[in-house]
């Protein structure tokens, strides 16, 4: 029998969540069609524990709920995180910046008012926003229905450079300067 705590390092690290050990040992059963007990595996997990405990590895082995999942130690939590924020700042498409304007003016809005407005199915949009977090979920609508209602987040504030939603330009001061353009100043 070839090292079975390599197959579960696999089996765990391949695993989007935390893998419980009935499936780990469903899986060992299949791969090398013999019978692996519980304690086998949990002896096997307790090594990979170990192993993974050396401050050389960024990552450790965690029993999270019923299973396990390799998780980043948390002293390199900070640095996870910028990197996701920056991620997350990665351009947007314009239906995106369409989309997060509306919402920022006229929030909190359900999605069948921003889709009067922009005239377009803004579900893929809404939903990508969620995602990146610009915007959250802010309630729901008294209306028929109780539909969603949607609100900008911290994290749109962070990106934008805004500490709340007044410093945002207001749109009549838009209006004005566009109104200007070609015409002589006095």
């Amino acid at each position: 029998m070839e090292n079975i705590e390599q197959y579960l390092e696999a089996l765990i690290f391949a695993s989007e969540q935390s893998i419980r050990l009935e499936e780990l040992q469903y899986c060992l059963q299949s791969v090398f069609n013999e019978d692996f007990s519980v304690d086998i595996i949990n002896k096997s997990i307790n090594a990979i524990q170990a192993k993974y405990a050396d401050k050389r590895f960024a990552i450790e082995l965690l029993k999270i709920g019923n299973g396990y999942q390799f998780l980043t130690k948390k002293e390199y939590h900070l640095a996870i995180n910028q990197l996701q924020l920056q991620r997350s700042k990665k351009k947007l498409s314009q239906a995106a910046i369409e989309t997060l304007a509306i919402i920022a003016y006229r929030q909190p809005i359900t999605k069948v008012e921003i889709e009067q407005i922009r005239g377009v199915n803004c579900d893929y949009t809404v939903q990508r926003l969620l995602e990146k977090e610009l915007i959250s979920i802010a309630g729901k609508s008294e209306t028929v229905g109780k539909p969603i209602l949607y609100a900008t987040s911290t994290l749109f504030m962070d990106y934008f450079g805004i500490n709340n939603i007044s410093e945002l330009p207001q749109i009549k001061d838009m209006i004005n300067e566009t109104a200007t353009i070609g015409n002589q100043v006095e």
